[in-house]
């Protein structure tokens, strides 16, 4: 298999088995094993952990008063993303 990248989606490719994080709309994010994807960037994805950010408080209270920022967290043994919320798609470290 040759490891050159000329393409975006040749970075996707070489990330395959291997565990990335994928950033999504509204706030959630989501890292996993990728098994496999497409041009829609629809991915499948085992041992998920998703992170989803919980802003409260931000026009309740008295002026100055700051938000509170909180995270939900819950893990998958698969999940298949709809590929219209990505936003990011990292590939692990490459040292």
């Amino acid at each position: 298999m040759e490891s050159t990248i000329q393409e975006p989606f040749d970075l996707i490719r070489l990330s395959l088995s291997e565990r990335v994080f994928v950033k999504l709309r509204g706030d959630r994010e989501l890292t996993g094993i990728l098994h496999a994807y497409d041009g829609h960037m629809n991915l499948i994805m085992s041992d998920v952990e998703e992170r989803i950010m919980l802003v409260e408080g931000i026009d309740v209270g008295p002026p100055g008063q700051g938000a509170t920022v909180k995270v939900a967290t819950r893990k998958m043994d698969m999940l298949f993303v709809r590929g219209d919320g990505v936003i990011l798609v990292s590939p692990p470290s490459r040292t």
